[in-house]
């Protein structure tokens, strides 16, 4: 009799060395608001800690558009919310002709509360090539409250 003894497959998770792209050298960001305490490199620039913030209410848009075309593996999000409880939506999507048309990676929701649902982490696992741009579209309270949008981290690989 052969026996072979294997361990169970585990969930392939990203590390902190993951070799993530070095957003800030490849790409010009565009975006509909910040707030200037909470800058947009707070949350593309690996060790930066307070992530951006819009500076007003309503729909936000953050627009990586690259100088050269990107393959991409995997795109990281991390949101954050410890004060108000809210129902937020995010669209993420990407073109391989300068923004001209777009494709729609995913569209999710997500509901925040103080006493529990503080963070929302995605991975999400694409095989992208030729991309041009890649936006991401927040709507931080579908109930068109007050509340503002936040992005702690985004990281493409």
């Amino acid at each position: 009799m052969r026996k072979t003894i294997v361990t169970p497959a585990q969930k392939e998770t990203a590390t902190a060395d993951q070799d993530w792209l070095n957003v800030e050298g490849l790409a010009e960001v565009e975006i509909t608001s910040e707030d200037a305490a909470h800058p947009i490199e707070s949350a593309l620039v690996p060790g930066s800690a307070s992530g951006w913030r819009a500076a007003g209410p309503g729909k936000q848009t953050i627009r990586l558009v690259f100088g050269n075309p990107q393959r991409l593996r995997q795109i990281r999000l991390q949101f954050e919310e410890t004060r108000t409880e809210r129902t937020q939506e995010y669209d993420l999507r990407w073109s391989a002709d300068g923004g001209k048309s777009f494709r729609e990676i995913v569209r999710q929701q997500w509901n925040f509360s103080p006493q529990g649902a503080t963070s929302q982490t995605e991975d999400h696992r694409v095989e992208l090539s030729g991309v041009t741009v890649l936006e991401l579209n927040i709507i931080p309270d579908t109930s068109g409250g007050n509340a503002l949008a936040s992005l702690a981290q985004l990281r493409l690989a």
